[in-house]
């Protein structure tokens, strides 16, 4: 059963543009649409994420989305909000960026399944590698004008620009490029509609004019709105850089604090865009919110939501546990319970100072470590008093001032978490 894809992605704010006609074509039957995916890493991140919830909406109403991976593209570059050329990757390195990025997508899309709208991912250096430049410009140049294509807002702002470096001729016939990848899908898949990010208007309407000219045919185009921070920040950065799906980019705690950590207007436009929680279940979630906005309970439900989605419960459970140990009660079963890297990510930032093995074999006794060894504190008198104060905790856990620091004590087998008060830390990495 078709159900109203246009419809869903409209209140949930994913629509920027669409050509007239998108909507009804859609509701007459199954459709083909494919979304473009730059294969510059063997990851996604979160920037990619519109898209791929773009492709999964189009599946759940009964379509069959596709997901192309631009290998031949991607020895290009894309000059659509770019104000430089990107670097070109060998046909290798692309080659295991595509195999990571289909297994995070499936985590999203149906690729297994015997439907009819099963997912399908395919890769553009597939069918332009045997095309030689001479067949290109005969075949496919002489339909795009020099004028239309200089009409296009990505080259035009490329092209007016302070900027003296210019754009080259490989990227200027980039839209090209991506028009000829619509108009194969046209014909080998029916593939009539593609989706992207609203800087990608310029270069799918290329592909529209290109089926038009060409093949005397109908193609549609849809985008999605560029997103944004509240606070005119970049969506998706940190200090650290993108916020990727891969866990060994971005462990599951920091994926997590990411979301956790958005503004008020920001979690009440994400939460549309990047869950598939009902229309309902929205609504009542920020009524909630709206109620009680110290309680985060709309930050905390897109968090899980999308923590879950792109990770696993399990991941979720140990983010939230990992959260705890900052801002909540926890144990020492707790902490030695976190990974190396989530150890790491919780307590970026806290001073650190190294002590030799063979120090705590015997036990090192909790004066000399807050204060000779590892220097968390100024004098051996000023751990005293704060040991009779009953402020110092080993691993989350109170110490008096006969406490000796043993094997038994350590995290991962390589630290200790010292801490004075509620929110003063320090870490002993045991080398």
């Amino acid at each position: 059963m078709i159900k109203n894809f246009v419809e869903e992605l409209t209140w949930r704010g994913m629509i920027q543009d669409s050509m007239p006609g998108t909507e009804e074509h859609l509701m007459e039957a199954m459709r083909l649409a494919y979304v473009g995916i730059d294969p510059t890493a063997d990851s996604l991140h979160i920037g990619h994420l519109v898209g791929v919830m773009g492709l999964k909406h189009f599946q759940l109403a009964g379509h069959k989305p596709v997901a192309l991976v631009g290998g031949a593209t991607g020895m290009i570059g894309d000059p659509s909000g770019k104000s430089a050329e990107r670097n070109l990757l060998n046909e290798e390195t692309l080659k295991h960026n595509q195999n990571a990025i289909k297994e995070q997508l499936s985590r999203f899309l149906d690729f297994d399944s015997d439907a009819d709208n099963a997912a399908l991912m395919v890769n553009n250096y597939d069918w332009m590698k045997t095309f030689s430049f001479l067949d290109f410009i005969r075949d496919v140049g002489k339909h795009i004008t020099v004028n239309y294509m200089m009409a296009k807002d990505s080259v035009k702002k490329r092209l007016s620009s302070e900027s003296s470096v210019g754009m080259s001729f490989t990227e200027f016939t980039y839209q090209l490029v991506q028009g000829y990848d619509f108009l194969h899908l046209y014909r080998e898949k029916q593939c009539t509609l593609q989706m992207g990010g609203s800087d990608q208007w310029g270069n799918i309407t290329t592909g529209t004019e290109l089926i038009r000219r060409v093949d005397s045919g109908k193609g549609y185009a849809l985008t999605w709105p560029l997103i944004t921070k509240a606070d005119g920040t970049k969506f998706g950065k940190t200090e650290g850089g993108n916020i990727w799906l891969d866990a060994e980019r971005t462990s599951p705690y920091k994926f997590y604090q990411y979301w956790l950590n958005t503004s008020d207007i920001d979690a009440e436009k994400y939460v549309k865009i990047f869950t598939f929680l009902s229309k309902e279940v929205i609504t009542s979630i920020i009524e909630q919110h709206q109620e009680a906005p110290h309680l985060r309970v709309l930050q905390k439900r897109l968090a899980e939501e999308i923590t879950v989605m792109v990770h696993s419960q399990e991941d979720l459970d140990n983010a939230i546990k990992a959260s705890n140990i900052l801002f909540g009660k926890s144990t020492s079963d707790d902490l030695k319970a976190l990974n190396e890297k989530t150890f790491l990510d919780v307590f970026e930032g806290v001073p650190q100072a190294q002590v030799a093995s063979v120090e705590i074999e015997s036990g090192l006794d909790i004066v000399g470590a807050l204060a000779e060894k590892g220097g968390f504190l100024k004098s051996n008198g000023e751990a005293r008093r704060a040991l009779k104060e009953n402020s110092i905790s080993v691993n989350k856990e109170k110490v008096k001032e006969d406490y000796q620091i043993t094997p038994n004590d350590l995290i991962n087998g390589k630290f200790v978490l010292l801490q004075r008060g509620k929110k003063n830390y320090f870490v002993l990495q045991i080398v």
